[in-house]
């Protein structure tokens, strides 16, 4: 009679992996977790129990959960290394708060003590593991599968059937049909054994590799990457050098040599909106026609930034982020000269680029007693002013009807005094107001070609008719994003082949049996006593019976010879 078992011999796993003997053993490289004691005495005891410990895959996976949670407060809390002035505002809003952050360290996360032994602990934990399962992995590939138990019913997936053929035949045909199914097979004494899957363990271990080219990448990147602003009106020049940005944040051990030697000019500014329906002034396009050159006499190449669509050169990318209007303005003294002459870029306040800024004369001026004076106004802008609101609130973002709105100021700018100032603030403490005739603040809304003269002959400014557009670039060189993209994708593939592929192994056994007769009996091993296993054994069962068929039972001619496995109903 033929037989097949699928389930759980009665024995319990326990039993039957002891009789089993190494066609057993466990079917991948992970270590077994094994319930230790820590040791009594002894330095060497120690470090070697803290070591199993940290090696182990519960506590990789627990600093890893930690790494994910230490890095939520750097995403809620404002970072002293991305926004020192958002840092600043919480310390006054939060003035109880603040002293407890600064004592964790959770204004400064990711280069916190903390977050740093999680993470150097997580590298070292990952490669104590990684190390002994590819050793182990290496020693598999050389190796053959091991041969067959001495009783294979004691398998959770198991058939057998009588046939006339030779054994030594059907062994012959079980080889070729393993190996046609790309199984590794070999002949081990009077049984084929055969093994598949090796790729489930290979991508585990590319997973936790990627893990830590991934750890690598994101540490190199802070370490050595580079975040700077540039706003450039168009006609400005750039040249990728550390007095050339507005704004400008680097990792620890980044140099001035290392930033991309490069340079571009901002040809000129496109921008397109919607113009009717529910969508009105909804941006359409935005883009930056530039002319760039790497090195320091490479040759002019055009080019356009779009959002999200930076420009690569080397390690940097170059991404358009903001734009707006630089109206240009001319100021002349109480003699007539002109003392400034300029595009001056405003700062939107919303969607409609509705802008503001200040204008700074700070040298060349002298009022019209010849004395040396500064100037400061304030500006306010719309490209395009509704007389009928009355409001000075743009209602397009294009430059369909562009006012500028300025009053003056002449004083000391404080500019003298050593302390940086905001380019787009005008501190007045030491200025005085120019009055109009009814002694109220002069001011006055200009159209392109409009003036505005200055009391007592003091000089006058003109809002000409040119409005040039400015775009605000982010120049960021991080030279671990390309090791850490193909960290992320090799961990995901890996991460899908460790679930998805099974690792298993089947046994072909024909012997002779005592009334002449030859007995095949097949078993299969997986991983995970998973479903697949009998299917995939039944199936080859059915073709290796069609190549070797059933003899009659001497008990029973008129019976069937032959139940298959699962999978393998003729």
């Amino acid at each position: 009679m033929s037989k097949t078992e699928t389930g759980t011999s009665p024995g319990g796993a326990e039993g039957r992996d002891e009789d089993l003997g190494a066609a057993g053993a466990q079917l991948s490289t992970a270590p077994r977790e094994e319930t230790t004691v820590a040791p009594g005495l002894g330095v060497i005891g120690w470090a070697r129990w803290f070591w199993r410990q940290l090696t182990s895959m519960r506590v990789a996976l627990l600093l890893l959960l930690l790494l994910s949670l230490g890095a939520i407060p750097g995403s809620l809390i404002p970072q002293t290394g991305a926004d020192l002035n958002k840092v600043d505002e919480f310390r006054k809003a939060h003035s109880t708060l603040a002293p407890v952050y600064d004592k964790l360290g959770l204004f400064h996360v990711y280069s916190s003590v903390w977050f740093s032994a999680i993470y150097i602990l997580l590298f070292v934990s990952l490669i104590g593991c990684i190390v002994p399962r590819t050793w182990q992995f290496v020693g598999q590939l050389r190796g053959r599968p091991p041969g067959a138990p001495k009783r294979l019913t004691r398998l959770p997936a198991y058939t057998t059937w009588r046939t006339t053929a030779e054994p030594e035949r059907v062994r012959e045909e079980a080889l070729a049909l393993l190996r046609r199914r790309r199984f590794r097979a070999h002949v081990a004494g009077d049984a084929v054994a055969a093994e598949k899957g090796y790729v489930r363990e290979l991508g585990n271990l590319v997973f936790h590799i990627a893990l830590i080219v991934l750890l690598v990448a994101f540490a190199s990147g802070q370490l050595y990457k580079s975040d700077g602003t540039k706003l450039m009106v168009e006609g400005d020049g750039f040249s990728n050098a550390l007095p050339m940005y507005d704004d400008f944040k680097s990792g620890t051990l980044f140099r001035n040599d290392d930033l991309v030697p490069f340079s571009f000019d901002l040809k000129d500014f496109r921008a397109t909106y919607e113009v009717s329906g529910p969508n009105r002034g909804t941006p359409r396009t935005f883009e930056a026609g530039i002319k760039y050159s790497e090195g320091a006499y490479g040759k002019a190449k055009p080019a356009t930034i779009k959002v999200n669509k930076p420009l690569e050169i080397g390690d940097s990318k170059v991404y358009l982020v903001s734009h707006g209007y630089a109206p240009v303005i001319t100021v002349r003294d109480g003699r007539g000269k002109v003392v400034y002459h300029d595009a001056v870029p405003l700062l939107p306040l919303d969607g409609n680029v509705t802008s503001n800024g200040v204008i700074k004369v700070m040298d060349g001026y002298r009022d019209a007693r010849g004395q040396k004076d500064q100037l400061g106004f304030q500006a306010f802008f719309v490209p395009t002013f509704d007389p009928k609101s009355g409001t000075m609130l743009s209602q397009f973002p294009s430059l369909v009807n562009p006012l500028l709105a300025v009053n003056a100021y002449h004083g000391d700018l404080g500019v003298n005094a050593g302390q940086s100032q905001n380019v787009y603030q005008l501190d007045t403490k030491h200025m005085k107001a120019f009055k109009d005739a009814k002694g109220q603040l002069l001011k006055k809304l200009l159209r392109p070609g409009d003036s505005l003269q200055l009391p007592d002959g003091a000089g006058s400014i003109t809002f000409d008719k040119d409005v040039k557009e400015w775009a605000g670039f982010e120049i960021v060189q991080e030279p671990g994003s390309g090791w850490a993209l193909g960290g992320a994708l090799a961990a995901i593939f890996g991460l899908a082949a460790s679930l998805f592929i099974q690792r298993r192994r089947v046994w072909v056994r024909a012997v002779r049996g005592a009334d002449g007769v030859t007995v095949v009996e097949m078993g299969g091993l997986g991983r995970s006593e998973s479903a697949k296993v009998p299917e995939e054994l039944g199936e080859i069962a059915g073709i290796l019976y069609d190549q070797a068929p059933g003899a009659p039972d001497p008990d029973d001619v008129n019976e069937s010879t032959v139940v298959p496995a699962e999978g393998a109903e003729k």
